[in-house]
């Protein structure tokens, strides 16, 4: 196990430093700013525009792209992505259409892609051949948001071995001994969750953030993105305080519902982004959020 400091890294022995995730928060320090992360659901509302959405999120200049495969039964996802989830699946969504879209905007995105799933499609395809699937498609790093840690050998080992990042989530209910055993299986970046509970906007960031990044840093030299609940640029602002990057899901999923048929959906995602950035103003006052 390599250390720095007195910091536990995410590598096994023999496992290679760098990766696209690794160089985007590599850039992300060494220019001492907050990361975005974001969130969308593929194939919402339909292949086409989720197509033109992941090009509008990195034309915006996000820095990670989280893509989830639509599921049937999200347990761990709040009404709206849960809504996201049921208009990409009557559209023909699935891990395999999924995939597919990835693979038709990779080499015209600058940022890093994570596919975010569920267990089930990944053994239902068979956990080596979705790892060479997903990396044959361009993504960078997958989270499995229901696979105990306790189990993640197995797919970690196939992740790894097509040069892709295994990224798991913390919570501030993880034990310290469930947080080491992440932060030495993890690379890429560790996946905070800011509070307990299924994902969805909130008007404030719960108190709980600070004190995972902290315990987390304790364990781990690797980045920390904090999710969950996360909705506007204060958000952000206090999330950059601590931790390497602010992930947003739900509001910016709301949005995509909300213009979906509109001219201006990709539009009024680019601006949203922005205004989580900092730059302007999200069209109809922040209460829309």
């Amino acid at each position: 196990m390599a250390l720095l400091g007195k910091r536990r890294i995410g590598l096994q022995r023999g496992e290679r430093v760098t990766s696209k995730i690794t160089d985007t928060f590599q850039a992300i320090r060494s220019e001492e700013r907050t990361g975005l992360v974001t969130y969308v659901t593929g194939g919402d509302p339909d292949q086409e525009r989720s197509t033109q959405i992941l090009l509008g999120l990195d034309r915006a200049e996000v820095d990670v792209i989280e893509v989830g495969v639509p599921f049937s039964d999200p347990l761990a996802d709040g009404p709206v992505i849960q809504r996201a989830s049921e208009r990409a699946l009557a559209s023909g969504g699935s891990l395999i259409s999924t995939l597919d879209l990835i693979r038709h905007v990779r080499a015209k995105l600058r940022a890093a892609v994570v596919l975010f799933t569920y267990a089930n499609p990944v053994l239902r395809m068979g956990t080596e051949v979705f790892a060479a699937k997903a990396a044959n498609a361009g993504v960078d790093g997958v989270l499995v948001l229901d696979l105990p840690i306790e189990e993640a050998g197995p797919f970690r080992h196939a992740i790894v071995e097509v040069g892709m990042d295994p990224i798991f989530l913390l919570s501030p209910t993880t034990t310290d001994v469930r947080l080491k055993l992440v932060a030495e299986l993890g690379r890429g970046f560790l996946y905070g969750i800011s509070r307990l509970g299924v994902t969805g906007a909130r008007d404030e960031v719960d108190s709980n953030a600070r004190n995972l990044v902290r315990r987390i840093r304790e364990v781990s030299s690797l980045p920390i993105a904090v999710g969950f609940g996360l909705s506007r640029p204060e958000h952000v602002r206090e999330i950059g305080s601590c931790a390497d990057a602010a992930v947003v899901g739900s509001a910016l999923v709301e949005i995509i519902a909300q213009e979906a048929s509109s001219p201006d959906l990709v539009l009024a995602v680019e601006r949203y982004v922005a205004w989580l950035k900092g730059n302007g103003e999200v069209e109809g006052g922040a209460d829309r959020i």
